[in-house]
C-alpha cells in the first residue's frame, strides 16, 4: 500500500508558520506587487480575516468559478483565502496585481495567492508535528507500505525539508498535484454511497464541495497504476480528502485545532474515512485495512 501524505499540516504544523507567513506575502504584496503601504494592508487582511471567521461558510477559494475549498478548513486555507478576499474586494489592489499577473494562468488573483504561498513556504522552515518522523521513518522500513508526500507544490520544497529529517531518499514525492485546479467543464462522475454519480458533494452547513479536480485525480490514477492501494492521510478535507473518499480511497483525517466540525462528521459518515487524533494513531487504523504495520 501507498500511504499518501499531505505535507503542509499534516506532517508539519501550520498552524505555527501561518503567522509568518501572512506577514511575509504582505510585505512582498507592499514592496513588490500591490505598492500600497503596509500598515494599510495589514489592517485590511485582519478585517478581512475577521469578517470570514465570522462566516466561514460564505467564503471560499475559488479558482475558476468553482469553489475549491472552504475558507476555514486550515491554518494555511484561511490565509490564501484571506489574501484573495481583500485583493478582490478593494478596486486599487485587484488592479494591481492584474497589472503585476497579465498572463495569469488561473485569474491575477489566484495566480498571486499561488505565488506567495509557493514563494514564502519553501522560504519558512518547518515545524513538523510530534511523531512525523518516526512514522516515515516506520512506513519506509515496512515491506507492505511505501509512504509517499503529498504536495501541491513541484516537490523540490518538500525534499529539501524531507533531507533536514535524513529520509529525503526513502520517501517518495508525489508533487504538483494541484488539488485547487477546478474545471467547471470536466464530466466525471463519482459514486456517492447515499447519493448515487455526483460531481458535487453536498455536506453540512449547506456547503457543497465540487469534485471537479482533473488535475488531483489524474495524480491519484497514476498513484494507482498495477493495482496499486492507496490510502490519503491529510489535515484538510476538500482539497486532498473528498476526491479520493469518492474514488473508493480510504481517507484519514487529521484532526486539529483549526478542523471544521463539519469536516469531521462528514469523514465520519463515509465508510471509507477516518478522523486521526494524532499521527501516532495511523499504523494501528492501516493495521484495521490489513496492511500491518
Amino acid at each position: 500500500m501507498k500511504v499518501i501524505l499531505d505535507f503542509d499540516g499534516t506532517l508539519t504544523a501550520e498552524e505555527l508558520q501561518v503567522r509568518p507567513l501572512a506577514d511575509r506575502s504582505l510585505d512582498t504584496l507592499a514592496a513588490e506587487i500591490v505598492g500600497a503601504p503596509r500598515a494599510k494592508l495589514a489592517a485590511d487582511y485582519e478585517a478581512t480575516r475577521t469578517r470570514l471567521l465570522a462566516a466561514p461558510e460564505r467564503y471560499w477559494w475559488e479558482v475558476n468559478g468553482l469553489v475549491a475549498t472552504y475558507c476555514d478548513e486550515g491554518a494555511f486555507i484561511l490565509n490564501t483565502t484571506t489574501l484573495q478576499v481583500m485583493l478582490r474586494d478593494d478596486a486599487e489592489y485587484a488592479r494591481a496585481v492584474a497589472d503585476f499577473f497579465p498572463g495569469a494562468e488561473y485569474d491575477p488573483v489566484v495566480d498571486c495567492t499561488n505565488y506567495l504561498f509557493h514563494r514564502h513556504t519553501a522560504e519558512l522552515r518547518p515545524t513538523f508535528r510530534p511523531g512525523a518522523r518516526d512514522l516515515l521513518e516506520t512506513l519506509s522500513r515496512h515491506p507492505q507500505c511505501a509512504p509517499v508526500v503529498l504536495t501541491n507544490s513541484l516537490g523540490d520544497k518538500v525534499r529539501r525539508f524531507l533531507q533536514g529529517l535524513g529520509l529525503a531518499d526513502r520517501v517518495e514525492i508525489l508533487g504538483d498535484t494541484r488539488q485547487y485546479d477546478m474545471d467547471p467543464e470536466w464530466q466525471q462522475r463519482f459514486p456517492h454511497p447515499e447519493l448515487g454519480q455526483i460531481q458535487i458533494w453536498p455536506v453540512a452547513g449547506g456547503r457543497r464541495v465540487d469534485l471537479r479536480r482533473p488535475v488531483y485525480y489524474r495524480a491519484l490514477q497514476r498513484a494507482m497504476a498495477g493495482g496499486q492501494r492507496l490510502a490519503v492521510v491529510a489535515d484538510t478535507f476538500s482539497l486532498p480528502g473528498a476526491l479520493p473518499l469518492l474514488m473508493k480511497i480510504p481517507f484519514f483525517l487529521l484532526h486539529t485545532d483549526y478542523t471544521p466540525k463539519w469536516c469531521i462528521e462528514t469523514v465520519e459518515a463515509h465508510p471509507l474515512g477516518q478522523v486521526l487524533d494524532g499521527l501516532a494513531q495511523l499504523p494501528e487504523r492501516l493495521d484495521a485495512l490489513g496492511v500491518e504495520v
